[in-house]
């Protein structure tokens, strides 16, 4: 029985490696490609701090990767032993197929703790990581923030729109002015403006004489409008104010970096946060990244079947079957949060949907196939 153990679980191991390093291959670079590339081109960004970048991505890529690729090597794998008569073989010889797929229950147990260790461990601290790297960038050449044709929500209290950039010359602005809560309380459009670096000096409260590193935005050919304080949403009050040749606004980058630092998703905070806090979010974030790691689990146990009843071995097929289970589920995980926001729906359980769906098709079709 050792030896049908170790026959198996080696050729799991190898096929899931396999499948793993695929999919995350496809899933890294056909996330990040664009962030990448506009990074190396329009940022200037040196190799490392790029390779740096797709290493905090892989640990989050892994939590998606690992079941499926561990799916994809229980599809191929099993398959090919229906296929090839091997498995009618071991059944003559006394070996059932629950008893066969004892090497696919420990690998997948095994491998739910690496990814549920990923889940509530790596993949937040690499995220945050991610987001710092980014914001290194930012700091250090303000132009990686005025990408061409988007909005810039990253600077406190404004959201700027630059329909094109080159170089340090923007063309095109829009900068809304915000309220604190959020609500646009003036716009000013420029033709044209450059971005750059500045240093002003600043005193501290005990008196110490010191500097502060500003990004200064020059503006050129502005027309000011201004919103009613009491309905900046009624465009009828709006009030057209001065135009001005030029015109420059001053954005502290201590401000940014404070923003940055207080606003952390749920999908970055360490699971001390998470335990020692009640709020429905974070609840849900719990639970999802609880139920995410059962996804080896649930989509083994559904694979076996399909694998022994389709009686394939052909690769293309394992993985074509393999791909649309792993698109079903995770489809289900995303519509599941969606409703993370909406108490009304008991997010923290519905996260928890695609596994139960998936278990209990799973344990049916198992059972059966272990009474044939």
């Amino acid at each position: 029985m050792r030896l049908l153990d170790r026959y198996i679980g080696r050729q799991l191991l190898v096929s899931a490696i396999f499948a793993v390093a695929v999919l995350s291959v496809v899933l890294v670079l056909g996330n990040i490609f664009k962030k990448l590339l506009d990074l190396l081109i329009n940022q200037n960004a040196p190799p490392s701090l790029i390779l740096s970048f797709i290493g905090y991505v892989l640990p989050f890529s892994f939590t998606f990767t690992i079941p499926w690729g561990f799916q994809t090597a229980v599809l191929l794998v099993f398959g090919r032993l229906s296929a090839e008569n091997e498995l009618t073989a071991m059944r003559a010889t006394g070996v059932s197929v629950a008893r066969a797929c004892i090497p696919v229950w420990v690998i997948a147990v095994l491998l739910s703790g690496v990814c549920l260790w990923i889940n509530l461990d790596v993949a937040p601290r690499a995220q945050q990581r991610m987001k710092d790297a980014l914001f290194e960038i930012a700091t250090h050449n303000p132009l990686a923030l005025f990408g061409g044709d988007k909005v810039i929500d990253d600077f406190p209290g404004r959201k700027i729109f630059v329909e094109k950039s080159e170089g340090n010359k923007l063309t095109n602005l829009l900068v809304y002015q915000l309220d604190p809560d959020n609500r646009v309380k003036n716009v000013m459009y420029a033709r044209e403006g450059n971005i750059g670096m500045t240093t002003v000096p600043k005193t501290l409260p005990d008196g110490t004489a010191t500097t502060e590193n500003q990004i200064l935005l020059t503006l050129s050919h502005c027309l000011y409008e201004q919103r009613d304080e009491d309905h900046p949403q009624d465009v009828s009050r709006i009030r057209n104010g001065i135009t001005m040749e030029d015109g420059s606004i001053a954005i502290s980058l201590k401000e940014l970096y404070e923003r940055q630092r207080k606003t952390k998703g749920v999908g970055a905070l360490p699971i001390a946060e998470l335990l020692d806090s009640d709020r429905p979010e974070k609840l849900v974030e719990l639970n999802k990244r609880i139920g995410n790691a059962m996804a080896t689990i649930a989509l083994a146990l559904l694979a076996v079947p399909l694998a022994v009843t389709a009686q394939r071995k052909e690769t293309s097929v394992g993985f074509a079957v393999s791909l649309v289970l792993g698109m079903c589920y995770f489809f289900l995980i995303f519509m599941a949060d969606l409703a993370r926001n909406r108490p009304a729906l008991h997010p923290a359980l519905l996260v928890w949907l695609p596994n139960l769906i998936f278990l209990s098709i799973g344990a049916y079709r198992f059972s059966r196939l272990s009474r044939r």
